[in-house]
């Protein structure tokens, strides 16, 4: 499981970031979505986070708001986006750098 963003990193990713990390959470949760380029702005225009998904809900899956609360769905989906934007971030930054600790590396030179 990867562990959430801080809400300053999450901010400082870019909208394609967020995009994607909708998208991989649709897939681990089971759904079939794909949020498009097209898709994602038209639902950010007038909403943001919580909201946007609510509005994708209602408008394009209210089938599924018979089944479920709204609210149980939102939390899933951006609890799992939350995730996933982390690792996406830990790929953008890059490997960690690290310092080797074997006895070898602490010798000191002659």
């Amino acid at each position: 499981m990867c562990n959430a963003l801080p809400d300053h990193e999450a901010i400082a990713l870019s909208p394609e970031a967020h995009r994607h990390a909708y998208n991989a959470a649709f897939d681990e949760l089971g759904l079939t979505w794909h949020w498009d380029a097209a898709t994602f702005a038209r639902l950010h225009a007038g909403h943001t986070g919580r909201a946007s998904v609510q509005a994708y809900l209602e408008a394009d899956h209210p089938h599924l708001l018979r089944a479920y609360d709204a609210e149980f769905l939102v939390n899933a989906i951006e609890t799992t986006k939350g995730r996933c934007l982390a690792g996406i971030a830990r790929l953008q930054r890059g490997p960690a750098s690290h310092t080797a600790w074997s006895p070898d590396s602490m010798r000191l030179a002659a």
